[in-house]
């Protein structure tokens, strides 16, 4: 039995008898010593707040409440290994976007510490040890995410402004919020627009301004969302229209053979070493953009319009360094 588990048998014990309870049988329901007692006793009273007093005259513990109310222990027990695991998930949480949730979190994590600190196992390391390294992630307003992520929980539609890049304009829209997606470092919002009346995505940082409506929300069913979002390439939706296939040299099949680029992908190794992969699309923007970091490492062999448009982009390229000397 751990620390934790003596605490609340201890709890149990002595709020459930109508007198107070001896040493002698909190030992013998805790299954240690009278020290181990004690000091369960002092780590109730100093982490807890438990009203917990020794009654004399009748040898025995009891919980010294004020107007009849009854002292609880918080709802929800871990073990060590659980709680590090749910200071880790803060962590992690926190270095994906800092500031996220913070106020919500933090009652619940200084109280965890405690509880760490009490059996020793301090959470000082969880910060050294785990880390994630941003790249490319855009910053969003807390404001805004935490009124963006409160009516999606809460299923209420949200007023936006939304400023897009493609077209450097800002629209207003009213959206029943469907799933928050942390995505290559950033967060998007998929939502039923209902001034466009279809699905969308929304890239949260573009976000300018969000009101939650006191409407409630259009909800989407799973396979429905899942059907336009997930069965193309990237983070753009829509059903796919073609099938990239990629050729990779032996040398980069090392490393692409054992990566995911799509739940519906297939794969191939060739006699000669080299990989490849067919991809479903429907958009190609995204799908460019990772062919062309592995350079010379790669060919597109179908279909011929991905073909010509990465050849045209790597031409253009090379064009590039080939007519402009290096800045001193």
């Amino acid at each position: 039995m751990d620390r934790l588990q003596r605490i609340y048998k201890l709890h149990q014990a002595v709020s459930s008898r109508r007198r107070p309870v001896s040493c002698q049988t909190l030992q013998n329901d805790l299954e240690c010593s009278r020290a181990t007692v004690n000091r369960i006793i002092q780590e109730m009273r100093l982490y807890f707040n438990a009203p917990i007093e020794y009654d004399r005259e009748r040898n025995g513990y009891y919980y010294d409440t004020q107007n009849g109310q009854i002292f609880e222990l918080p709802g929800v027990w871990f073990n060590a290994a659980e709680l590090h695991a749910l200071l880790t998930a803060q962590q992690l949480l926190e270095q994906v976007q800092p500031g996220l949730l913070d106020a919500q979190i933090k009652p619940a994590k200084e109280r965890i510490e405690k509880i760490l600190a009490a059996r020793h196992l301090g959470s000082e390391e969880i910060s050294k040890r785990v880390r994630i390294l941003r790249m490319s992630g855009r910053n969003v307003a807390l404001e805004c995410f935490q009124t963006v992520a409160g009516a999606l929980l809460q299923r209420n539609r949200l007023h936006i402004s939304y400023h897009g890049r493609g077209n450097d304009q800002t629209s207003q829209r009213e959206i029943s919020p469907q799933r928050l997606i942390h995505y290559r470092d950033n967060w998007y919002l998929d939502a039923w627009c209902h001034t466009r009346n279809a699905l969308r995505s929304f890239a949260v940082e573009r976000i300018t301004a969000a009101k939650a409506l006191p409407q409630r929300c259009r909800d989407v069913p799973e396979k429905q969302l899942d059907a336009h979002y997930a069965s193309s390439y990237g983070i753009f939706a829509g059903e796919p229209k073609h099938t990239a296939v990629l050729r990779f040299t032996p040398e980069r099949a090392r490393w692409v053979a054992d990566e995911h680029w799509h739940p519906r992908q297939q794969s191939l190794v060739l006699e000669d070493g080299s990989y490849e992969l067919r991809i479903p699309y429907s958009d190609p923007r995204e799908l460019v953009m990772d062919i062309l970091k592995h350079g010379a490492e790669v060919e597109v062999l179908a279909p011929q319009a991905l073909r010509d448009e990465v050849a045209s982009l790597l031409k253009r390229g090379a064009e590039r360094y080939l007519t402009r000397k290096a800045t001193k």
